[in-house]
């Protein structure tokens, strides 16, 4: 079984920057888009970027401009690099591949890491 492997969270005051990456333990061999979602205290898991095989990246707008993706297919491995961090970027990060092959898709997922963002 194939996990997702993230790191690079920690804790950071306002305005400071922080890269988050994720890699596969195995091989994903139809990886149809990479990303990263966030669940704050108390709140459901949100959408946060994500980027398809072609290079597309999309943002939620709560990030746009302040946060950017980007993926190393060779390797499966998709990297967040956070600025300017606010408060409110409080959360565990997790990481989501979408593995698809014809009719038949799969999502994997990281086990989270904790971005905390102090005033």
């Amino acid at each position: 079984q194939v996990r997702l492997v993230e790191s690079g969270g920690g804790l950071v005051q306002t305005g400071d920057s922080l890269r988050l990456s994720c890699a596969p333990s195995g091989r994903i061999l139809h990886t149809k888009w990479m990303g990263w979602y966030r669940q704050a205290p108390g709140k459901q898991r949100e959408y946060v970027a994500h980027i398809t095989t072609g290079g597309s990246a999309n943002y939620a707008d709560s990030v746009k401009g302040r946060f950017t993706v980007a993926g190393d297919n060779a390797n499966n491995t998709v990297y967040l690099q956070m600025n300017n961090l606010q408060p409110e970027d409080t959360a565990v990060y997790y990481c989501n591949i979408r593995d698809a092959y014809i009719d038949d898709e799969h999502d994997y997922w990281g086990q989270g890491t904790q971005v905390t963002v102090s005033s």
